[in-house]
């Protein structure tokens, strides 16, 4: 992964906890953020610090539209698309640095 890879990541609290869902240029430097509480909001207010999926994007936009799409569909979808490339609900933080 390239270090400006435009992504879009969902975090989480613990296996099939809380999920926040997010877009970004700099994946490394956001669930940094996040880890460290600096984002304000639902991820801090959560505790939602575990970066259990993400894919890589060409553009912004792929990635928002993606974003989109992800956050309309419901949480089962959400859970089957983590199971599928994180089976063990794995932190991939320490994968992606």
């Amino acid at each position: 992964m390239t270090q400006g890879s435009t992504s879009v990541y969902i975090l989480a609290n613990q296996r099939n906890g809380t999920l926040y869902t997010g877009v970004t240029s700099n994946l490394v430097k956001r669930v940094w953020e996040h880890k460290n509480d600096l984002v304000d909001g639902f991820s801090c207010k959560y505790g939602v610090h575990m970066l259990v999926y993400y894919e890589l994007h060409a553009s912004m936009v792929e990635a928002i539209t993606r974003e989109k799409q992800l956050k309309a569909g419901s949480r089962l979808k959400k859970l089957r698309l983590i199971e599928t490339m994180n089976p063990d609900w794995e932190d991939l933080y320490a994968g992606i640095i």
